[in-house]
């Protein structure tokens, strides 16, 4: 029997976090849900940052994944934002990666996976996340973030399920 995985992706930010689960068994990927956090910008880092970590713990209780996936940090030219992308990371990787394993892609290299590009432009992503997954609507560019990143999680695990069958 194929191996079956539940996956959720995540696309930090500090005012909209995309999100995305899919199952996963052998070749077969169903999108289970997606969709943006979003945190009011009004409020100040301390309270998005609490907010975020009470919804992201609701979307690990309802849909249990069995990986957590999120996107690298990457050296910003605007420090402040840097360092609040920083502290979101943090939270998602405490309330969603508590319950299970947490692996990290770089943007280019989830790029690269969906568009075959490392440098395409989010549009680009869009098109891929929703033609590769059949999706009757695109979803906003956070949540197609999100849905890329479980993507190329997804054949990151396929290609290391080959090589230990090899071994």
């Amino acid at each position: 029997m194929p191996e079956s995985v539940r996956i959720l992706g995540i696309d930090p930010g500090s005012r909209f976090t995309g999100y995305a689960v899919i199952d996963a068994v052998g070749a077969d990927i169903g999108v289970v849900a997606h969709g943006v956090l979003k945190l009011p910008q009004q409020r100040p880092v301390t309270e998005r940052l609490k907010l975020l970590d009470g919804l992201l713990r609701e979307l690990v209780d309802k849909h249990r994944p069995d990986e957590l996936v999120v996107e690298e940090a990457f050296a910003g030219v605007n420090v402040r934002s840097a360092l609040v992308l920083g502290q979101v990371r943090g939270v998602v990787i405490v309330a969603a990666g508590a319950a299970c394993p947490v692996f990290e892609y770089s943007a280019r290299a989830v790029k690269k996976a969906v568009v075959g590009y490392g440098q395409a432009d989010k549009e680009q992503v869009v098109q891929m996340v929703t033609t590769l997954l059949r999706l009757p609507e695109r979803p906003s560019q956070d949540a197609a973030d999100a849905l890329a990143l479980t993507l190329c999680h997804m054949q990151s695990r396929r290609f290391a399920m080959r090589l230990e069958g090899a071994r």
